[in-house]
């Protein structure tokens, strides 16, 4: 067909359905196509999606390590935030998104391509994500979603597609999959199939990153984990890079149980998706973050924060991490963690991660102020009185009225 588009970058994993849909941009558009692969620390060896893209005869091939940039660029920022969706989901596969997509539009301008494509379906968030990522970094792209274009839309048509094209299929592939699998340094997401009723309780063999609260160990596990300006930099005193930071938290984590989550939440596109989730790690750090912010933040700064939050999760959430109003957040959210330096002891066991010790050279807590003992006069108890009535008087007022006219 004669669509203009001469290059094409693709957002390639190496897996059936995004190889189908290598051979379908090479005969559906007859245009060149480079492959890009990220290592986002999903755990998996990305050598074999080069070897695969060079079967298909693909020449510009791109397998590119992000984990550090994912972590500190990305990850920390949110952090800093506190960032949850719906209360709860620590956005993992969200905050991925718009990393790939700045990538994807970086090699399309060093290699001349004219389009991108993903392999996110029709009726998923990532769809949207992706493709507010590519058209704030380049207005005038061109994408290509295949799943809202080809007819392929059942798992037999794919593999025939790919069985008349000799494109190499793994055998568990040509089974129905229990479940669709999305995995990063942050997080495991589990979607679909098996899945989709929200009322059965997910199978163990579900859960990749963390074994069993119950199978934990049976004594706690304790760490400390350090921050400067906001970040967590070390654990134990050992200074670590962002991506090493992480990966050693998942450890802990994932040993411990902690961070599972089952969670049914609103999909931006309307629709509501059941999710099986694990973000060991991430639960840790933001339990640290918490800690350390509990004793550096000014109550008014705090509560501030915790107002803008869901705010911030949801443009997240939504794909809207270039957007204006999201660099607005970041810059007071930033602005906030100047003093959020220090420490953090922590408890984990048996699924739980809990807060017991706490320290920063910039702490705003002070013992002589809440002691029950003598505090040498550094708070005058009777200035509560006058407090109190300041802030009673509208009440007071308020009951009055409704007492003269009842």
């Amino acid at each position: 067909m004669s669509s203009g588009i001469n290059k094409v970058v693709l957002a390639y994993s190496g897996g059936l359905d995004t190889s189908i849909i290598l051979k379908w941009l090479q005969t559906t558009y007859n245009c060149e196509v480079v492959t890009f692969t990220a290592d986002l620390g999903q755990g998996e060896e990305l050598e074999p999606a080069r070897k695969k893209a060079e079967m298909l005869g693909i020449k510009e091939i791109y397998v590119d390590d992000l984990r550090e940039e994912f972590v500190r660029d990305f990850v920390f920022p949110m952090f800093r935030a506190n960032a949850v969706y719906e209360g709860i989901y620590l956005l993992g596969t969200s905050i991925a998104r718009p990393l790939i997509s700045k990538r994807q539009i970086e090699i399309a301008h060093e290699t001349g391509a004219d389009a991108v494509c993903h392999g996110a379906t029709g009726k998923g968030n990532d769809q949207i994500r992706f493709e507010l990522g590519y058209y704030a970094l380049d207005p005038n792209i061109k994408v290509i979603a295949p799943w809202r274009e080809w007819e392929l839309q059942s798992r037999t048509s794919l593999i025939d597609f790919a069985e008349k094209h000799q494109i190499i299929i793994e055998k568990d592939k040509r089974g129905e999959a229990p479940f669709s699998v999305d995995a990063n340094l942050l997080h495991t997401s589990s979607e679909g199939k098996a899945l989709e009723d929200p009322a059965v309780e997910a199978g163990e063999y579900v859960y990749q990153r963390t074994v069993s609260p119950e199978d934990a160990p049976d004594t706690p596990t304790y760490i400390e984990v350090g921050f400067e300006k906001g970040d967590a930099v070390s654990i134990d005193g050992k200074p670590h890079s962002p991506a090493e930071l992480l990966t050693a938290l998942n450890k802990f984590g994932g040993d411990n149980g902690i961070g599972r989550l089952d969670l049914v939440e609103n999909r931006f596109v309307g629709m509501k998706s059941r999710g099986i989730y694990e973000t060991p790690g991430g639960t840790v750090l933001l339990a640290a973050h918490r800690g350390i912010e509990s004793i550096t933040l000014d109550r008014g700064a705090a509560h501030l924060k915790d107002e803008l939050m869901p705010r911030y999760a949801e443009l997240i959430y939504n794909g809207l991490w270039f957007s204006p109003e999201r660099e607005m957040l970041q810059a007071a959210i930033d602005a906030s963690q100047t003093h959020v330096t220090g420490s953090v002891r922590l408890k984990l066991y048996k699924g739980s991660v809990s807060v017991v010790g706490r320290s920063s050279p910039y702490s705003l807590y002070s013992e002589q102020l809440v002691t029950f003992e003598d505090d040498a006069g550094a708070y005058d108890q009777k200035d509560a009185e006058g407090f109190i009535k300041l802030n009673a008087l509208r009440l007071r007022t308020l009951a009055a009225r409704n007492a003269q006219n009842s």
